[in-house]
């Protein structure tokens, strides 16, 4: 009887030890070499949106971004120039809204609609209403960047973190992180800085 004790309490803890795991893997997100899981997201135009749309590109440049952080919106142009500089190379931007709207108003679907408008907004703005994409990815903050290469039908991670090295000053900016991992991809060439830092406002998760 105990032995049958012993091997069930061993299987419960062996049981835990697993789920503890698996929760921790879908905490960090992706790493550099990951294939990503195929997503669908509603575009502030009303299409939806998702990776099987750019089968016919290089990569993608995935940016969660939000209408409320004061760091989204310092990076708005350069994220612009961004795709007007990679999308006809083959590697366009999508920007990914993940926060709680509840925690910010001005993170609305609604107030989505307007920022893309009144900035003409040239990538997809999508909402990811469940968060369920940005828990998927391992975001933490916006703006949060995840450049990926397409391999075949599946989109290889191949850089995570920062734009750039001066979320402040545009003109200031020592490091292109975003740039140099696409230029060495577009050559051909593996990405020398793979990580780097995301700097910030903390996404907004809803209660679970």
């Amino acid at each position: 009887m105990r032995r049958h004790h012993k091997a069930y309490l061993v299987a419960i803890v062996v049981s835990l030890l697993a789920t503890m795991t698996s929760y921790a893997q879908q905490a960090r997100g992706y790493s550099i070499g990951d294939a990503i899981a195929s997503f669908s997201l509603k575009n502030v135009d009303g299409r939806t949106i998702g990776p099987g749309d750019y089968q016919g590109q290089k990569g993608l440049i995935v940016i969660f971004s939000s209408n409320h952080c004061p760091f989204s919106k310092a990076y708005e142009d350069r994220v612009q120039e961004l795709n007007r500089k990679y999308s006809a190379q083959g590697y366009p931007v999508i920007a990914i809204m993940p926060n709680d709207p509840t925690a910010y108003e001005e993170d609305s679907f609604d107030q989505m609609k307007i920022r893309a408008s009144e900035k003409n907004f040239s990538y997809p703005y999508l909402l990811d209403d469940s968060q369920s994409v940005a828990r998927a990815f391992g975001a933490s903050r916006t703006p949060h960047v995840f450049v990926l290469k397409r391999s075949g039908d599946r989109f290889i991670v191949e850089y995570i973190g920062a734009i750039d090295d001066n979320p402040q000053d545009a003109s200031g900016v020592q490091r292109r992180y975003v740039e140099e991992a696409v230029n060495s991809l577009l050559l051909g060439r593996p990405v020398v800085v793979t990580t780097t830092k995301a700097i910030g406002c903390a996404i907004k998760w809803k209660n679970m």
